[in-house]
């Protein structure tokens, strides 16, 4: 996540991202925003999956089914993520 940030920024914050490079700040202010978004999507995951009743026993029993809905909840989470921190 943090290079789709670190492109997005240096295309379209040009003065935020000349004043982080310039001051050393760039590399640490990546990592931060790396680490909340892949919070964001951890828990976005495990609140949606609890929601929509994507259980481990759903994994067991239909082991496709449950592929299938975690790959779009995943697909839905990483969405959310780069709306709200990576793109905003």
């Amino acid at each position: 996540m943090g290079q789709r940030h670190w492109q997005y920024i240096r295309q379209h914050k040009r003065i935020f991202y000349t004043n982080l490079l310039i001051s050393g700040k760039l590399n640490g202010y990546l990592a931060d925003v790396d680490k909340q978004a892949e919070g964001m999507f951890f828990r976005i995951v495990k609140q949606r999956a609890e929601r929509e009743g994507i259980t481990e026993k759903l994994k067991v029993e239909h082991s496709m089914e449950w592929v299938g809905k975690m790959n779009s909840l995943r697909e839905a989470a990483t969405e959310i993520v780069n709306t709200e921190m990576i793109f905003a």
